[in-house]
Order: C-alpha cells, then sequence, then structure tokens
C-alpha cells in the first residue's frame, strides 16, 4: 500500500468514527500539520455527507415519555430524584451512541458500495516453454493500452529473433505483428492504442522464433508460444 492509500485509509477511518479516542486525538493533530491528511479527510466528509441523509429519523414510542416522568415522579416520593435524574442522563447518553452507531451502519454500507473495487487495468501472460519455466512474461495495461515483454529462460539462436503478435477479433483472428523481441536483458514495450481494451483483453498473444530482421511474410513462420492475459495479483 502507498503512503498516499495509507492517508487515505486513515482519513474514512477518522471521518467514520472507528478510531480509538487516542487514534482520533493524534489523527486530529496530525491534520493541522499535514495538508494532504487534512485534504483527505476533508474529501471523505464530503464523500459520506450525502449517506447520512438517508437514514430515516427515528421515533421513540409513544409511551416511553410517559414512563420516564411517571418512574421521577414515583422516585420523588422516595426521595431517589437525584437518581433518577442521573439515569435519565445515561438513558440519553446510551441513545446518543445507539444513534451514532446505527449511523455509522448506515455510512458503513454506503461506503461498501462507493469504494466497491474497481475493475482490474493490469493483465499478465505467461508464455511456458515447459511445464515449470516460464518463457516469457507479458504485461498489459488496459487503461494506458502500453504492454511490456520480458524474456525470463528463452534462448534465442544467433541468427534468429523472436517476433511478438496479437490475435484478436479485431483482425479476424489473423496475427498481427507488435514488434521484435531483440535484447534479452531489457524490456520490450509496445503500444496498443488502436485496439479497444475489452478486445485486448480477450486476445491471444504469440511470440514466434524468426529470421533477425522478423517475419519476411508478414505473418509468423517458426515455433511460436501463446498465451491469454489474466487479471494481474495486486
Amino acid at each position: 500500500m502507498s503512503d498516499q492509500e495509507d492517508i487515505d485509509a486513515l482519513a474514512a477511518e477518522y471521518v467514520l468514527g472507528t478510531l480509538s479516542p487516542a487514534e482520533r486525538t493524534a489523527v486530529g493533530a496530525r491534520r493541522r500539520r499535514e495538508r494532504d491528511l487534512d485534504a483527505a479527510i476533508e474529501a471523505w466528509e464530503m464523500r459520506l455527507a450525502p449517506l447520512a441523509e438517508t437514514a430515516p429519523p427515528v421515533e421513540p414510542s409513544p409511551g416511553v415519555l410517559a414512563g420516564i416522568e411517571a418512574r421521577i415522579a414515583r422516585g420523588a416520593d422516595h426521595g431517589t430524584v437525584v437518581d433518577l435524574q442521573r439515569r435519565v442522563a445515561r438513558w440519553r447518553r446510551l441513545a446518543i451512541a445507539a444513534s451514532a452507531a446505527a449511523a455509522c451502519l448506515v455510512v458503513a454500507f454506503g461506503l461498501r458500495e462507493v469504494t466497491r473495487a474497481p475493475q482490474p487495468v493490469s493483465y499478465v501472460g505467461v508464455f511456458q516453454k515447459d511445464d515449470q519455466s516460464p518463457a516469457f512474461l507479458l504485461t498489459v495495461d488496459l487503461e494506458t493500452r502500453m504492454l511490456s515483454i520480458r524474456i525470463v529462460s528463452a534462448d534465442r539462436p544467433a541468427d534468429k529473433t523472436y517476433q511478438l503478435w496479437i490475435a484478436s477479433e479485431q483482425s479476424g483472428g489473423v496475427p498481427q505483428s507488435l514488434g521484435l523481441i531483440e535484447d534479452p536483458t531489457q524490456i520490450t514495450r509496445a503500444t496498443l492504442a488502436s485496439y479497444d481494451p475489452l478486445i485486448v483483453r480477450r486476445a491471444t498473444f504469440g511470440v514466434s522464433l524468426e529470421p533477425v530482421g522478423g517475419s519476411p511474410t508478414g505473418r509468423p513462420t517458426g515455433p511460436a508460444l501463446h498465451a491469454k492475459l489474466i487479471p494481474a495479483p495486486r
């Protein structure tokens, strides 16, 4: 988790009221010194404010007040008015705490909807040369549509080169070249800007062994490995 994600999570807990009194005091002091934390808290307050309005008002049953007044009156006859007043104050505090807890539940359910995990934008493809050894590792960022591929354990003959391909609905399943993979010590990058993200997600990627300079036919001519994209672990 990044520092910004830590700050955002702390701000959310502060606004939700899930911190201990000591932690809340510490965060309150920090927000006066740290502009990022203060801004995150204000953002969560604005984000969650509409959720509080969805909590319907709760009215006490009609007999509650009359019952309390009757008990106070009986207590007065026995000289225990002060004790009953203390109990009433405690009941009020408990009622306030219960209302706050109910509000937190409303906010928590709303927060779960607001902060649903977004769909992953990063995917990986593994080109296996056997059951144990990946030959190439491919990563794709669907948001930027940038592709990166590196050689893991593939051996390239001196008079050959590797070429990367994509076969998708957009090309009618015909492999299209994405460039050569020439330097085994470097990550090779390519853009998929001309492809729709959904098409990229469903595409099949291939790496073929070609003559130096790439395929002379515009299609794979040598042995090839294939891979499909899967969501990248977080």
